[in-house]
């Protein structure tokens, strides 16, 4: 077998037998692979590090049948700050969760990869609120998944304004003309709208570097609440942790 090298990070670990490690890491080459690290739970051993959820590097593997295995890792990046604090961990852990669910083997992962890393480099900074950090990374993963809301004109009729009203089940913006077609509709203030715009538009690097009002968290949490429970649908563990921690 020949060894290969991938750029990578740990989205999850789970002990298997008495001393090996199976991971979940999201690759720029493969997407998302399972890997052996066998021996990672023996305490000398050289991948007991690079076994964490995180740990952000370049992992040497041989290819199975069914996984790899890792033989070796270089890691630039383990976001030990993110480790001192509870809350961010919960975060770190939600984002990696919602990145594992998204992604799929052998499909392009660099764009997920480069924003989950963004997302964690955020969380270790903390010039922002984490909230804002949680919202701006659930709807570019949208975004990058071919899900995002239109945010740029009314769902509806395509007109140029889109108008403050938002619809999950639409998929978007509606104008006060079509409103009257759709019942879900919640109004929003034009900062969310321009906040929502920044967000599908941007480049991943430009994404958390602002701040918003009071107001305009609540609309981006409800409208992501609202969007996530029909084009994900999905019951992450993670966010019972964050919940609990209020």
């Amino acid at each position: 077998m020949n060894q290969e090298s991938i750029m990578g990070m740990v989205l999850s670990s789970t002990s298997v037998g008495e001393y090996d490690k199976r991971l979940v890491i999201l690759t720029k080459e493969h997407g998302k692979i399972a890997v052996f690290a066998k021996g990672a739970r023996r305490p000398n051993c050289a991948l007991l590090a690079c076994s964490q959820p995180f740990a952000f590097g370049t992992f040497q593997v041989y290819q199975g049948k069914s996984s790899y295995t890792v033989v070796a890792a270089d890691i630039t990046n383990y976001f030990e700050t993110l480790r001192t604090d509870l809350e961010a961990i919960y975060y770190g852990m939600y984002f990696c969760e919602f990145t594992d669910y998204l992604t799929r083997e052998n499909v392009d992962g660099t764009e997920f990869l480069k924003l989950l890393y963004q997302s964690l480099r955020a969380l270790s900074k903390k010039t922002i609120p984490y909230t804002l950090i949680r919202y701006i990374f659930e709807f570019k993963c949208m975004t990058i998944n071919g899900e995002a809301p239109q945010v740029f004109e009314c769902v509806k009729c395509g007109k140029g304004e889109p108008g403050i009203l938002f619809s999950a089940k639409a998929g978007g913006l509606v104008c006060e003309s079509c409103k009257g077609q759709i019942k879900d509709t919640i109004e929003i203030d034009e900062a969310t709208v321009y906040t929502l715009q920044f967000i599908i538009a941007s480049n991943i690097e430009k994404l958390f570097t602002f701040h918003v009002s009071e107001s305009v968290m609540e609309n981006l949490r409800v409208c992501a609440a609202r969007y996530l429970s029909l084009y994900v649908g999905h019951t992450f563990h993670s966010i019972s942790f964050m919940e609990n921690l209020y």
